[in-house]
């Protein structure tokens, strides 16, 4: 069976100058979107807490959310997952003692009593405070309690010290979720803690990871084939990269792990078509000796082009089958390498291809000039 019968001319490079200027267009504005708006940071980047609830089947994602914000939580993440019932909230902090919590429970503190020394870490959500006098411990743990923060315990370290610990945030979402949904009865199933210097860590190594695997596919590149090829494959890549960051971008959906995962993937899924079309142009070249450059990159493109349309569509069509039946982060990585497949296969032809073209074109007009002034001498 040939999905492609007989050899097709069409003519891709003819194009190129079209798709270049779209692709630059396109390009800088998500880069600019980037500068302004960001990432909808996950918690693995940004840090913070996710508890995965089990509420009846009838339960949606809206009641939950207006339920948690009834019940005192400030612009919670809800999404369905899985079985119907089954959501994820996320909410940002690993502690309830944030930056805003943090100076009602300050001054709730200082009300106690004079303090001498006062210090706090939002990440660990441990206050130190040290008074003039002894104070009772209950009283401190009432005291930031009523202010609004949840308590584990209050330790009395010395004479006049006290250590307050925190709750986490996950005891914060479990009762509000019991006072905004009274009479639903649910089941917490499992709570993640992402700390801000944990998430920065993960996220700068993410991007290392991707900044790594690119320099190492273009010395790959250079030597497989010819310097002229590296920077177009290089090229290709950065495009299809950015590309994908777009899809994150305009949709707001969560930037994670799983789309630094997505990310790598696209980068090896275009390396790998490039390489494909970058070995028939080279064979071509030995064949049609003497034909212009642009033409034998056609040749190539045409030639591969049933071998193209095969493997994307394939690997497309599993990505579909994810899209409709996956949720979440599953949802978010199929729609992500979905973008991915298809702008790698467009910039294996219009980016990396022409870019080729231009190096050669550079190189013969060096040559040129260089034979010109050689003349006169």
């Amino acid at each position: 069976m040939h999905i492609i019968k007989g050899k097709t001319n069409f003519d891709f490079i003819g194009k190129r100058k079209i798709a270049l200027f779209i692709s630059s267009v396109l390009n800088i504005s998500i880069l600019v979107g980037i500068a302004i708006f960001g990432f909808n940071f996950g918690v693995d980047f940004a840090g913070g807490t996710l508890v995965e609830v089990k509420f009846g089947a009838t339960t949606t994602a809206e009641q939950v959310r207006e339920g948690a914000v009834k019940g005192g939580l400030k612009e919670p993440t809800v999404q369905a997952i899985g079985d119907p019932g089954n959501f994820i909230l996320r909410m940002g902090g690993v502690t309830q003692l944030t930056a805003e919590s943090e100076a009602a429970a300050e001054a709730a503190i200082r009300g106690l009593g004079e303090v001498v020394a006062f210090t706090k870490n939002l990440d660990t959500g441990i206050i130190n405070v040290r008074f003039k006098s002894t104070v009772d411990p209950e009283a401190i743990k009432q005291a930031v309690i009523s202010s609004g923060t949840g308590v584990t315990e209050v330790s009395k370290l010395g004479e006049f010290d006290y250590q307050v610990k925190a709750e986490g945030m996950a005891a914060r979402v479990t009762t509000a979720l019991k006072a905004g949904l009274p009479g639903q009865e649910f089941e917490v199933r499992r709570t993640d803690y992402v700390g801000p210097q944990v998430g920065k860590q993960l996220r700068n190594r993410g991007i290392t990871a991707i900044l790594w695997s690119m320099l190492f596919i273009l010395i790959y590149v250079a030597f497989r084939f010819d310097l002229k090829f590296g920077p177009g494959a290089l090229l290709s890549m950065l495009h299809d990269v950015v590309m994908v960051a777009g899809y994150f971008l305009v949709t707001r959906r969560e930037f994670n792990l799983t789309s630094i995962a997505v990310l790598l993937t696209i980068i090896g899924y275009s390396i790998n078509d490039t390489i494909v079309i970058y070995d028939r142009i080279r064979e071509e070249m030995v064949r049609y000796k003497g034909k212009p450059l642009p033409e034998i990159i056609n040749i190539a493109v045409n030639d591969t082009l049933a071998r193209t349309i095969l493997t994307s569509g394939v690997t497309a069509l599993s990505l579909i089958g994810l899209l409709v039946f996956g949720v979440g982060e599953i949802f978010d990585f199929a729609a992500a390498m979905l973008v991915g497949i298809i702008v790698g296969t467009y910039s294996s032809v219009y980016i990396a291809s022409p870019l080729v073209i231009w190096l050669d074109e550079r190189e013969h007009e060096k040559e040129s000039h260089g034979g010109a002034q050689a003349k006169p001498a």
